[in-house]
């Protein structure tokens, strides 16, 4: 019965978390299902491989590889959208100073997740391997990294929002776990666990932010 329960709650979650980044489960025609968008596939192609290119030029630094990365972060995800999505309900009660603050802080937080993320796999080249369009100018990419340190390609898709040549990712799910989705259960668990104090997950951000970066 805990199971059920449990089960229950992880799929109304993960619906309300998708219907918050724009309806990523919301229901689509039959033949919106099976379309693919090749403008989306183009982008992800181009700016993913960059970052994934980055991360694995030995020739850098450390601190040339992050400030880099930090660059073509931009270009790839729309930040705004993603550290507004994470904060959950309590997007709508933050103040304005505490969003100041928030947005810096995540910024770091988040590019060490990413950074971190595809370090632990440390392949070389991104495939696309075909798309699907949820609605239009919802899409989700799929692709295979491979080469470098992996011993077979390893499956990441990526959400993007935007149409023709305007599009930013807003997710990225790595063996079947979305981030940004994964986050904002985090975030909106710390913040309830605290009485609804945002402070305590600014807190919390800034001192895994101070953190030396795990190495491997």
């Amino acid at each position: 019965m805990t199971q059920v329960r449990t089960t229950r709650r992880s799929v109304q979650f993960a619906l309300a978390a998708a219907i918050g980044l724009g309806g990523l489960a919301a229901a689509a025609p039959a033949l919106a299902q099976n379309a693919r968008d090749p403008q989306a596939e183009q982008f992800v192609q181009t700016k993913a491989q960059r970052v994934i290119s980055v991360l694995a030029d030995r020739k850098q630094t450390d601190a040339q590889k992050k400030a880099v990365f930090h660059q073509a972060i931009d270009e790839l995800a729309d930040v705004p959208k993603v550290t507004n999505f994470v904060l959950g309900k309590y997007a709508r009660t933050i103040t304005p100073d505490q969003r100041a603050r928030f947005t810096s802080v995540f910024r770091v937080y988040a590019e060490n997740v990413y950074q971190n993320r595809i370090d632990d796999y440390r392949g070389e080249n991104l495939k696309v391997t075909g798309s699907v369009v949820r609605k239009p100018g919802d899409v989700i990419v799929n692709t295979v990294i491979s080469g470098g340190q992996l011993s077979q390609p390893l499956p990441v898709s990526w959400r993007v929002l935007g149409g023709g040549a305007n599009w930013k990712v807003v997710d990225v799910q790595f063996k079947g776990v979305w981030l940004a989705i994964t986050q904002q259960q985090d975030f909106v668990s710390t913040i309830d666990n605290a009485g609804g104090n945002i402070d305590v997950l600014i807190n919390q951000l800034q001192r895994d932010a101070q953190r030396p970066a795990s190495r491997k």
